[in-house]
């Protein structure tokens, strides 16, 4: 099986694993227990903090650590606007509709169920938002904006840096999802000028089930998951101490090998799009052209069924993914690319190809002469 969705998950780096193993046996204690064992893993605790915090270039107590990107998503948006509102009365949120769910559907159930507002704020036609569309959106009751650092369907960059500077100005809370971009982008927090950020350690290398949200001194959050007092009282729970050794050293990694990681995948990214853009009659590639992330390719194509796409593809060999999801039966087209403008008959054939430290050259040549004749297939089938 060729692995091409390296946007959805990677395999844990063999590093990070040897990092993890002591704190599964060993060194099990829990990390509030005051004997010898429960020392040693606090310490294994403080230790990942401050490892994250180099690469954040943050305060150790800024990072609080989560069960995965959507938590700590969750505990952004949640939090940060439930705790501004109880502070100042403001109540409207911006986000986008090209917004991974963990953000936009937790701000549509925040309208629903607790009495904010909510306003989707404009996007280019690479799906990115400018600091106009911001500035336009923001009124004197705004209270948050959350915006992704770098789109996981079509790998669109936003300008994070100066959309926060307009958000510092307007005196609004700025949150930005960055798990998708953690991967290949500098994460920061200084340079980007978020209030909050989110990470999630399975998509550079490190355990699924992990994660972690930046958190600006001085911002105030309510948590959502109360109890203990772990987290500094923000995220209750006894901390996974295996799993955040593990992300501390997978994201240590990705900082410290990110520029041979990129050159190693974007030559491979840049002959995807360039070979599939002229061998696919009525294919468009989504996202900017060049402003995206360095392993990321991603496509629609007219009158095919992007479900089926994959399944063939599957089949063929090739483990890939698509926009459209499909719903008992059902295929509905991705809401990121509808919200690009495309009718159903393009939306519904997307297609996201991503890259990693183990796709080579050969792979690439694999799939690229076996992709265009299953469009051709998928195409013929659809017409039935």
């Amino acid at each position: 099986m060729i692995y091409l969705d390296y946007a959805a998950t990677t395999p844990v780096d063999q590093r990070v694993l040897d990092a993890m193993m002591p704190y599964f046996r060993e060194n099990y204690g829990n990390p509030s227990s005051v004997h010898r064992l429960g020392q040693k893993a606090e310490s294994a605790l403080d230790a990942a903090r401050e490892k994250v915090a180099a690469v954040l270039h943050c305060r150790p107590d800024e990072i609080i650590f989560t069960s995965c990107g959507t938590e700590a998503d969750n505990l952004a948006l949640r939090g940060a606007a439930m705790a501004r509102r109880n502070a100042t009365g403001e109540k409207w949120i911006l986000t986008a509709k090209t917004e991974h769910h963990a953000v936009s559907k937790t701000a549509e159930q925040l309208e629903k169920e607790y009495g904010f507002l909510l306003e989707w704020l404009d996007i280019n036609e690479h799906g990115a938002v400018t600091p106009e569309s911001l500035t336009k959106a923001i009124c004197s009751d705004t209270a948050l904006a959350s915006l992704m650092l770098a789109n996981n369907e079509i790998g669109t960059i936003n300008p994070i840096a100066d959309l926060a500077k307009v958000a510092k100005a307007n005196n609004i809370l700025f949150h930005t999802d960055a798990v998708q971009a953690a991967a290949y982008l500098d994460v920061n927090v200084e340079t980007l000028g978020v209030d909050l950020m989110s990470l999630g350690g399975h998509k550079f290398y490190g355990p699924k089930g992990v994660g972690t949200l930046y958190v600006r001194k001085g911002t105030k959050l309510i948590p959502h998951m109360t109890g203990g007092g772990q987290e500094y009282s923000l995220r209750a729970g006894t901390q996974n101490v295996p799993y955040i050794v593990g992300f501390a050293e997978a994201l240590r990694l990705a900082a410290e090998e990110r520029e041979a990681r990129t050159a190693h995948v974007k030559p491979l990214r840049d002959h995807i799009i360039g070979n599939l853009l002229e061998a696919v009659p009525d294919s468009k590639l989504t996202g900017h052209p060049e402003n995206r992330l360095p392993n990321h390719a991603s496509f629609v194509f007219k009158d095919v069924d992007g479900n089926l796409l994959l399944q063939m593809l599957d089949s063929a060999g090739f483990a890939c993914s698509s926009g459209s999801a499909c719903k008992t039966g059902n295929p509905e087209p991705s809401e990121v690319i509808t919200a690009l403008g495309y009718s159903r008959d393009w939306a519904l054939g997307s297609l996201r190809i991503t890259l990693g430290v183990n796709t080579t050259a050969e792979h690439i040549d694999s799939f690229l002469k076996t992709l265009p004749s299953l469009i051709e297939k998928a195409r013929a089938l659809n017409q039935r």
